[in-house]
Formats: C-alpha cells, sequence, structure tokens
C-alpha cells in the first residue's frame, strides 16, 4: 500500500524479566499456524488482524486486543488491504500467575477465556507499557504490565483446563512429542514413529493433532524455531542454530523464523543483544504511536 511499509521490532526489557514486546505493522504478512510459550497481549492501533484460533477466525481491531493463551495453535494475516498495526506484551506464565494470585480470586493456571476482547483503556495500557520503556522508565512499565494484565483477567481471565492424558491415542502423541523434541535435528519419518510407539502413522496423526492442534511435522517447525530462538538468546549465531535444531541452513531457518517469530533471527538477536542497553532502546524505536 503507498505510504506504508512493514516493520517490526521485537525486544526485550531487562526491567521487565519474562516479558517480551513488540511494536509492527504488518501488510502482507502471514503468520503460520504456531504458539508461544508465553501469553500474547496484543493491542491493535489502526486496520484488522485475522487469526484463526479455537477453530475460528477471530478479528480484532483498533482498540481491541488478541489474547492468546502459552501453548494455543493460532495463525495470523491482515484483515484489510492496508493490514494493521500494533503494539504487544508477552509476559511468561509464571508473571501471569503471580498477578492473578495476587489480584483475582482465579483458582489453578490462570489463563484468558477469550481470544478477543474491545477494551480501549487495556488495549492503551498495552501501549503506556511501551512508550514507558521507551522513556527507559521501569517503575512505569512494570507498573503499567500489571495493571494491564490485571484488567484483562478480571475481565476475561479464568482457570484454564487441565489436559488429562487418558485414552492410549493421547499417551502415543505426548510419548510421539518427547521423541521429537530429543529427536529434533534428526526425526524419524511418520510411520518409523508410529511403529516404534506400537501404533499406526494416520492413528498417530489424528492423536497428535487433537492433542497439539497441529500435525507432528508443523509442530516440529513451530518447536525448531522455539529453541533457535533461545539459543539465540544465549550468543548462538543464526547460521549455527538453524543446524543445530535441524534446519538445513540459515535461509531455511530465516524463512521459517520469519514467518512465526515476525522477524529475521539476526534482527531478532541484534535487538536481545541490546535489550541491556537503555540507550539502544530509546535509538531504536519504530513506530512509536503503536
Amino acid at each position: 500500500m503507498a505510504g506504508f511499509r512493514e516493520r517490526a521490532r521485537h525486544w526485550r526489557y531487562e526491567e521487565l524479566p519474562g516479558v517480551d514486546l513488540l511494536r509492527a505493522r504488518y501488510i502482507h504478512k502471514t503468520f503460520v499456524r504456531h504458539t508461544h510459550e508465553n501469553f500474547v497481549i496484543a493491542a491493535i492501533s489502526d486496520g484488522v488482524e485475522i487469526f484463526h484460533h479455537g477453530g475460528a477466525d477471530q478479528y480484532a481491531g483498533p482498540g481491541a486486543l488478541a489474547l492468546v493463551n502459552p501453548d494455543t495453535p493460532h495463525t495470523g494475516r491482515a484483515g484489510v488491504p492496508e493490514g494493521w498495526r500494533y503494539g504487544a506484551v508477552y509476559p511468561s506464565p509464571q508473571l501471569v500467575a503471580e498477578i492473578a494470585a495476587e489480584t483475582t480470586a482465579i483458582r489453578g493456571t490462570p489463563g484468558f477465556t477469550g481470544p478477543v476482547l474491545e477494551d480501549p483503556y487495556a488495549a492503551g495500557l498495552v501501549h503506556e507499557v511501551l512508550r514507558a520503556v521507551d522513556e527507559d522508565n521501569p517503575l512505569a512499565a512494570d507498573t503499567l504490565l500489571r495493571v494491564a494484565v490485571t484488567r484483562l483477567l478480571r475481565r476475561v481471565g479464568g482457570p484454564l483446563p487441565q489436559r488429562a492424558v487418558r485414552t492410549a491415542g493421547a499417551r502415543a502423541a505426548a510419548r510421539a512429542r518427547v521423541v521429537l523434541e530429543e529427536r529434533m535435528a534428526q526425526p524419524p519419518s511418520l510411520e518409523r514413529l508410529a511403529a516404534d510407539l506400537g501404533t499406526s502413522p494416520f492413528s498417530l496423526l489424528r492423536a497428535f493433532r487433537t492433542a497439539y492442534g497441529m500435525p507432528p511435522h508443523t509442530w516440529l517447525t513451530d518447536a525448531r524455531v522455539r529453541r533457535a530462538r533461545r539459543l539465540l538468546d544465549t550468543g548462538t549465531t543464526p547460521a549455527e542454530a538453524a543446524v543445530a535444531v535441524g534446519f538445513t541452513d540459515q535461509p531455511h531457518l530465516n524463512r521459517h523464523f520469519t514467518r512465526i517469530v515476525g522477524v529475521p533471527p539476526g534482527a531478532y538477536q541484534r535487538e536481545r543483544k541490546g535489550d541491556g542497553s537503555r540507550a539502544a532502546g530509546r535509538k531504536n524505536v519504530q513506530d512509536p504511536k503503536a
């Protein structure tokens, strides 16, 4: 679109441990089916985002928040020609549980009961968190984050359902996941994996999709990107991380990483390396209105 260009910044602020931060404008960007280890709290500024979640397309426009619990498969794409602009915080499950225990009556593992919430005030709080980070104001950033999470939990919070492994298929899926995690760089074929677990390929495929919301090969790509992120955070180069997690080369990692995280691994790592530099946080601000 004329006058618009895609841009994104994915970073951390040392004074907000356990929280990832994002500012982005996407037009043609499409996020493939993936999950996050942390919660997603994304406040839409302009445009519309569509994301498939819970078996249906969800729509989030200006003043709305897209809310995704950890380990919940979802996608993402533009809902209008001009795309969408948003700011997001990704607090860890531990931080959300701490806030829930102190400020709500939720019992069990806390989470969000709905994927979209129309709440301009809460959306504004998310943007204020990011502005406080830009201004290197840790007191404001931490306070506003906790106020925002508390408001969201009180409005659309509740205990997350516990996944009980009861059936033989669910047990096989859980065992298959362990095997894929252990053999990430050299995974077996579906046929070999099923045979080793004493089941058939299609039975395992159905059970795995039921348990984790995606087939084993899609889950494996998502898991590889997660592990690559952790390696990049520790200083591993993108080329080394690609080989370590089982991608054929760095361009292979780049393609999948960008489709899931939203930025290339090199840009992701540069921002992470700068998370302890307060000056860098101010110098690299993009789209400050987000």
